[in-house]
């Protein structure tokens, strides 16, 4: 048996909100306080920046098809032909937006038809 708890006041509610959105506020102006056009960005950092964003699509990539591995059927196929939706759309169109949707559009109709 679970105890109740009491409600959160709303004025507890504001602060937390607050904070973190003074948070991530600071956290996202930050690069352009430090980085100003007078000042150069290092060496490594430019590197970073060009790596960074094809090392995290790899990351993301692999965790989205892990589960084929385990089931071939269910997860594998659906995955596999969305991903082949996406690339195609996008390699037709160069339309992000429509090639995401498509994309989830083909995994769902697959997930539930297989």
């Amino acid at each position: 048996m679970t105890t109740p708890t009491a409600p959160i006041p709303a004025s507890q509610i504001l602060a937390i909100l607050l904070v973190s959105a003074a948070c991530t506020y600071a956290l996202r102006a930050l690069p352009f306080l430090i980085f100003r056009n007078d000042r150069p960005m290092p060496g490594w950092l430019v590197r970073l920046g060009d790596l960074l964003p094809s090392a995290i699509m790899a990351v993301l990539i692999i965790y989205c098809m892990k589960g084929g591995v385990s089931d071939p059927i269910g997860v594998g196929i659906p995955s596999l032909a969305a991903a082949a939706a996406v690339i195609i759309s996008y390699k037709w169109k160069h339309s992000t937006l429509l090639s995401i949707a498509l994309g989830t559009v083909l995994y769902m109709f697959l997930i539930r038809a297989l």
